[in-house]
């Protein structure tokens, strides 16, 4: 039988110890599953300097590499520990739904996908924008909270991506892609009559799911705003198109994978999203008719108004 009395430190530190070559080879695997959280962490954390071929987050990884392999190679003789440590904070974030495994592979996944597939960003000069045409009209006609509006948006998500799992944090997004792809699939062009504008509401354009640029932008920011999203409408010198907010440079990196792998694959095929910066920094999506999928090509027109549904 062990006395434990008679064990010394050194026998309990030579006992965590990993022989070698095996300590080497366990170390430089840890530290990758230790680098790629922390690189995560701080690529959404540091302002992105867009060196040429996101050099500076290749220097970023490196560095942290590097940092993690002398700490790691310091705490060799209680790499056991360290493995367990990790393993269970990953499990402890996993099993109470906070940054576990499933959040680690998700990010990496999103990052890798945008440094190598960048969207395309466009400014709007909001001092520049003029007085919204019709505003009061259009406003009265985003029926957001009519029970035709929100059923309809409500069914859009049941015909569409209703299963995809992992996203939690962007299902309200994901639900008014939902919509999106249902009033697409559904829309007929039919112009204004020739002696002027005219604007349908949001639960007369569902009866038929037809009328001109204007009608379809009133359908698809009512329906998004009824299921929590946020929309706004863009006017240009000929036309108008609906926009939803994304929100922050990290959210597009999990929307454009999401779009580009999951829920628009073949119809985002080798194309890039197209999205607009507003004065604070947030990220505004393109949702027109045009556009077969979220971020497709804008109009290209000058920008004259935006309103916002807040």
């Amino acid at each position: 039988m062990i006395n434990i009395k008679n064990i010394t430190f050194a026998q309990i530190k030579q006992s965590l110890q990993v022989k070698k070559p095996w300590d080497d080879v366990i170390i430089f695997a840890l530290n990758i599953l230790i680098t790629i959280p922390l690189f995560l962490i701080a690529h959404e954390n540091l302002i992105e300097l867009n060196w040429i071929f996101n050099l500076d987050r290749v220097l970023l990884f490196i560095l942290l590499l590097i940092v993690v392999q002398l700490l790691l190679r310091l705490l060799r003789t209680i790499i056991i520990i360290c493995i367990f440590a990790y393993m269970l904070a990953l499990f402890y974030g996993t099993t109470f739904g906070q940054y576990g495994f499933e959040s680690v592979f998700e990010d990496y996944n999103s990052m890798i996908y945008t440094m190598s597939d960048n969207p395309f960003p466009q400014d709007i000069i909001v001092s520049k924008l003029l007085p919204f045409p019709n505003k009061s009209k259009i406003l009265n006609a985003i029926e957001y909270t009519n029970p035709k509006v929100r059923n309809f948006a409500i069914m859009a998500t049941n015909n569409n991506f209703k299963n995809i799992r992992g996203y939690s944090d962007y299902r309200t997004i994901i639900q008014c892609f939902a919509v999106f792809k249902e009033i697409h699939h559904r829309w007929n062009y039919v112009s204004d009559p020739k002696d002027g504008d005219y604007i349908a509401t949001a639960s007369e354009s569902l009866d038929y799911f037809s009328g001109d640029c204007d009608d379809h932008s009133i359908l698809m920011a009512a329906c998004v705003r009824a299921i929590g999203g946020t929309p706004r409408l863009i006017h240009t010198k000929g036309h108008i198109y609906p926009e939803i907010l994304i929100g922050t440079m990290n959210d597009l990196e999990t929307v454009n994978f999401l779009i580009k792998n999951v829920l628009f694959v073949k119809e985002s095929a080798g194309k890039q999203l197209h999205y607009h910066i507003d004065e604070r920094n947030q990220i505004w999506l393109n949702l027109d008719y045009t556009a077969s999928y979220p971020g497709g090509p804008f109009m290209s027109e000058e920008i004259l108004g935006a309103l916002t549904l807040n």
